[in-house]
């Protein structure tokens, strides 16, 4: 499912140009849906919080009873050396990725002697900081550990978010703001959330029916250290309808500032302003 340009794939120990296949028909992963990925991003010669995601991407394998077969430290830099390939100013999606192969006995389980690897990077731009969008309910909901892998990264739970995105553009929204399981709110069906109100931050709290974001955390810190009161807390659907400002917080884009909550509308405020700056100032710190 390409969206971008200029793609670039690693597989077995070698860059590749192009989109090449990598998963056999009878792959576990392509069978039964033992695949996670990661998604980091390359832009103006920055690769912010690269080894984080790496890292992720072997914790959300081990979640799907895979065995991550490359350290992050290899992974960050295998993805340097591909990257090479693109010029400093591109923007550049970066998706380490592994499935299963083989399965068990009753083909249900992925072996944990055979797991796919593969890094997809791909030229996809970010979005200009006039974007911005707006965010509707939905019926469906994010699911709990008891009953999904939500603890990973997984291509499984992806087809609920597509229901959440369908459901809501039907209605003219762009995203879809999400319940947890006892009705409070989670995320978006794209990315983790803030609403800002009176000059402090609040975002919900991480109670394992999402993936508390490697972005997220670090606008927690970022806005914290500029003096920010931030709050992880259980907040409610009225808590975003009283708001003074929203923003969902992801790797594509960082930062997307969100304009209406059904018929609440809200202001393109300073906090998410400054949340944006102190992200690439930060980012910029670690070059």
């Amino acid at each position: 499912m390409a969206t971008g340009t200029h793609i670039r794939t690693y597989f077995n120990g070698q860059w590749h140009e192009g989109d090449i296949a990598v998963i056999r028909a009878a792959d576990h992963g392509a069978w039964l849906g033992s695949g996670v990925f990661d998604g980091a991003r390359y832009v103006n010669g920055l690769a912010p919080d690269l080894e984080a995601h790496c890292a992720r991407v072997n914790r959300s394998a081990q979640a799907l009873m895979l065995t991550p077969t490359i350290t992050p430290q290899d992974m960050v830099q295998i993805i340097w050396q591909g990257l090479q390939a693109y010029p400093k100013d591109a923007a550049v999606y970066i998706r380490p990725m592994y499935w299963g192969i083989d399965g068990d006995i009753t083909a249900i389980v992925p072996s944990a002697e055979t797991t796919g690897f593969a890094i997809c990077l791909e030229e996809i731009p970010m979005a200009p900081e006039t974007a911005t969008t707006t965010l509707g309910l939905t019926q469906f909901r994010r699911p709990v550990l008891e009953s999904s892998v939500v603890n990973a990264k997984a291509g499984c739970l992806y087809p609920n978010n597509a229901r959440m995105l369908r459901d809501v553009r039907a209605r003219g929204f762009g995203n879809a703001l999400v319940a947890d399981a006892m009705g409070n709110v989670a995320e978006s069906a794209t990315a983790n959330v803030f609403m800002a109100k009176d000059g402090e931050v609040f975002t919900p709290i991480a109670n394992g029916t999402f993936l508390a974001g490697i972005t997220r955390a670090r606008h927690m810190a970022n806005l914290r250290a500029d003096g920010v009161k931030v709050h992880e807390t259980v907040l409610s659907f009225d808590d975003f309808r009283s708001a003074d400002e929203v923003f969902l917080s992801g790797n594509m884009n960082k930062v997307t500032p969100v304009t209406a909550f059904e018929d609440v509308q809200y202001q393109l405020g300073p906090i998410t302003r400054r949340a944006r700056q102190l992200y690439w100032d930060w980012a910029a710190s670690t070059a």
